[in-house]
């Protein structure tokens, strides 16, 4: 069971390795210290120190480290550990300082826009600033391939992406949220607002940033996904637990993190709210450090968390030939059939892994592994392979493996 903890002190194990994969790392760079330690981020007391952080969750199993403290004083904190950048991606959804005294629709009836004293204006000026500090803090955590998705509403969007800018941080995508079940906007004076931006930004122009396009085109009916998503805002079950004012579905976060990280990638998420971007990572196979000042919100990611559940179903066949069968073996490996689903409970399928193992055997139950890919179908795995590797190879085992999350009843 997991540990919640008030120290890093009554954690126990080791952080999970990464699942190994070809480097993408620019050979510009330096080499640079890219383990992910749980005491990185604990930020003791001191004269200069706001609010000492905290390791308030921990579970090494499923790669899950979340921190009670302030953001930046955390990520200054993580520099000092890793100057050249720890994170493959970072998710941040920032306060958006739209809690001016308006007011909006919220189950039918009218209610103050006031989501809380952090989400209050200072002025252009100061909201900027804010802005900067926090996305040059994360421009610096991030390793020289990763990649940051920042979203928010026009009130904060446009600063960030000036920000951004300023910083020499890549432009990748500006996505549109497009949200069919909006409230409807009671002054009547504007059109009703049913969009949210999101900006995915590689850390510099010489960041190789990683895209799965082949998974996010097969996600799409095999045509180019475009930069336009609709996803209702958070559905019933996922605010069953408590809820954020700002708190985004969970279909979201998984396209973010699917299209742009592998298993076994490390995330941040500085402003962590309800927990979305950690229950995302837990179910698919990625670590996340998250990060939350306020410990109502750290209550409500940790009861998420404790109620999480899903169904991992793993289906393997085996190909056995000879080196020169190889290349014939699509007719009988590629496609597995698919498993019957009579009686099963109504799922989503969020996640799918097609992993080829490589043997060198004279029989399956004495095999010794030689190479082992991610790829799609069995050619891309063998032209993929080392000529060394090949020339050892024996059999191949095809895993498969799906991740479903139970639809509400």
């Amino acid at each position: 069971m997991p540990k919640k903890t008030g120290n890093v002190g009554r954690g126990r194990g080791t952080p999970p390795k990464k699942a190994s994969k070809p480097s993408n790392r620019d050979s510009s760079y330096p080499d640079y210290d890219a383990q992910w330690r749980p005491e990185d981020a604990i930020v003791e007391e001191g004269p200069d120190v706001l609010q000492p952080s905290k390791l308030a969750y921990r579970d090494d199993a499923r790669g899950l480290y979340l921190y009670h403290g302030d953001c930046l004083e955390v990520m200054d904190h993580l520099l000092q550990k890793h100057p050249q950048g720890v994170f493959d991606l970072i998710f941040a959804d920032p306060p958006y300082f739209l809690s001016n005294g308006g007011i909006t629709c919220h189950a039918g009836k009218m209610v103050k826009v006031d989501k809380g004293a952090w989400d209050k204006s200072r002025g252009p000026e100061l909201n900027h600033e804010f802005n900067t500090e926090w996305l040059r803090r994360c421009q610096a955590l991030l390793k020289p391939n990763g990649t940051l998705w920042v979203s928010g509403t026009h009130h904060v969007i446009f600063s960030v992406g000036y920000a951004m800018q300023q910083l020499g941080m890549k432009m990748l995508n500006q996505v549109t949220w497009q949200k069919p079940n909006p409230p409807p906007n009671l002054a009547c004076r504007y059109f009703t607002h049913s969009t949210e931006t999101i900006l995915w930004a590689a850390k510099n122009e010489k960041s190789r940033h990683c895209f799965n396009y082949a998974d996010m085109k097969r996600a799409n009916g095999d045509k180019q996904m475009k930069d336009v998503w609709t996803f209702t805002a958070p559905k019933p079950d996922e605010k069953r637990l408590g809820k954020h004012p700002t708190q985004k579905p969970v279909a979201l976060l998984e396209r973010i993190v699917l299209s742009s990280t592998a298993p076994g990638d490390l995330v941040l998420d500085p402003f962590m709210g309800s927990g979305t971007t950690a229950l995302v990572c837990s179910l698919l196979a990625r670590t996340c450090v998250g990060i939350e000042r306020d410990s109502v919100y750290l209550d409500l990611t940790l009861r998420r968390l404790d109620s999480a559940t899903f169904n991992l179903t793993v289906r393997i066949n085996v190909f056995v030939g000879t080196q020169n069968d190889l290349e014939l073996a699509s007719d009988r490996i590629d496609p597995i059939p698919a498993m019957s689903t009579e009686g099963a409970p109504k799922t989503d399928c969020i996640f799918h892994e097609s992993k080829f193992v490589f043997l060198s055997c004279a029989q399956v139950s004495q095999a010794s592994v030689v190479h082992t890919t991610v790829d799609v179908t069995l050619q891309e795995a063998w032209a993929h392979a080392p000529d060394g590797k090949k020339r050892q190879t024996t059999h191949i085992v095809r895993c498969e493996t799906e991740i479903h999350r139970l639809k509400s009843s």
